[in-house]
């Protein structure tokens, strides 16, 4: 049941697929009215809602909510599986998956199935050979961002990961987890042989 008109036809759609908005830029079209507002921004450029924190505008109150949690540090959204906090709703559906073993996200190509969009995207560029992420310095391409990233340390020379045991600095963090073997002593690999 539903307390206005308006929303019982809102939910009405959501059965029947119907979406009666339009945009008149793109011709999109939403199943409600402010979806469609929301959408028209993309065109407009308009950011109206501004972080009092950094200045960074958004177009909708909800993200820049989220984005305020980032200097709060406030993550209200808690797995009753193991009690881990997030930030957002959205991070901790996905961290669900975790527990659940789902994984929604699966390659035509292969068949082979992901927790994340965004890992699917990744794993796709291995059958197409796309590499859109590309080094200002020297030109060089990758697959991942974060693969750029890491890459862009060997010219900034910036090495983030830090030892905690010697002071040591490293540009990757596998890498700091190798060198810290060297303390604790762990070795992990044996031969059967």
């Amino acid at each position: 049941s539903f307390t206005d008109k308006s929303i019982l036809g809102k939910h009405q759609r959501t059965h029947t697929g119907e979406k009666p908005f339009t945009c008149t830029e793109c011709g999109k079209c939403f199943s409600d009215k402010s979806a469609l507002k929301y959408h028209h921004k993309t065109h407009t450029g308009e950011k109206p809602f501004a972080c009092t924190e950094c200045g960074k505008s958004f177009t909708d109150k909800s993200i820049l909510r989220k984005h305020q949690r980032t200097h709060t540090g406030e993550k209200p959204f808690t797995c009753t599986e193991c009690g881990k906090s997030y930030s957002a709703m959205s991070t901790l559906k996905c961290h669900h998956r975790t527990h659940t073993g789902e994984k929604p996200f699966t390659c035509t190509e292969c068949w082979k199935s992901f927790t994340h969009k965004s890992i699917l995207q990744k794993h796709k560029r291995t059958h197409t050979g796309e590499k859109p992420f590309t080094c200002t310095e020297c030109g060089k391409s990758y697959s991942a961002m974060s693969t750029l990233k890491c890459h862009r340390r060997t010219h900034t020379g910036e090495k983030p990961f830090t030892c905690t045991e010697c002071g040591k600095s490293f540009t990757e963090k596998s890498i700091l987890r190798k060198h810290h073997k060297t303390h604790t002593g762990e070795k992990p690999f044996t031969c059967t042989e």
